[in-house]
């Protein structure tokens, strides 16, 4: 919808101030935009990394707990399992990025993971459980940084929104008005100087006419 304005030079001055800070307002989005997508993009590589390497971890860690359960009756495996022996606890903190705060969490490990007989269990559950254990604070981790990208990317869209709208719509309706404006004006001053003109003349016959 365009800007609807007075032609007036009080009015022209007005929407030039205007144009200025939309036009500084747009250079400090875009800026920010830029930084959000490095980060973005930093915060990716970092991620599908850490993701990869998680993956091919649990893998192990399933394959030692198979070869656990196949080597023990389901009673068995229960009943070793039934009372934990550790406790995770996870903290969380906030850092920031271009003023978006991100979580930050962290892990702690108290007590033995292995809380149950060695007589009657096989090694892979021990195995399994350590690694378990080691693959905890990594996968916290994960959530942590799939957070991250998830308000990021929604910062991104927001601020990319904000800088299509000035650079597409708000500046160029404001650019018109100004066009039109000065349009106007030119359009009154040549009215008024044709006016001046036409009295001039008249003003010159009377004298004429005295004479």
């Amino acid at each position: 919808m365009p800007v609807v304005v007075s032609a007036t030079r009080m009015e022209l001055l007005h929407l030039r101030k205007k144009v200025k800070l939309a036009q500084r307002g747009h250079k400090l989005l875009k800026d920010k935009l830029d930084e959000l997508m490095r980060q973005f993009k930093i915060l990716i590589s970092a991620y599908e990394g850490a993701r990869q390497d998680l993956e091919k971890e649990l893998e192990t860690a399933y394959g030692e707990f198979l070869f656990a359960r196949a080597a023990m009756t389901e009673p068995g495996l229960m009943d070793a399992l039934r009372y934990p022996g550790a406790e995770a606890r996870v903290s969380t903190t906030t850092r920031k990025i271009m003023n978006l705060v991100l979580p930050v969490f962290r892990v702690s490990i108290e007590g033995n993971v292995r809380n149950y007989g060695m007589f009657d269990t096989p090694a892979e559950l021990d195995e399994a459980l350590k690694v378990y254990k080691e693959l905890l604070p990594k996968i916290i981790k994960l959530a942590e940084q799939e957070k991250a990208i998830s308000l990021l990317a929604k910062e991104i869209d927001t601020t990319r929104r904000r800088v299509n709208a000035l650079e597409y719509k708000l500046i160029p309706e404001l650019e018109v008005a100004i066009r039109a404006i000065r349009l106007k004006l030119e359009e009154m001053e040549r009215g008024n100087l044709t006016r001046l003109m036409k009295v001039k003349e008249m003003v010159e016959a009377k004298r004429d006419l005295k004479q």
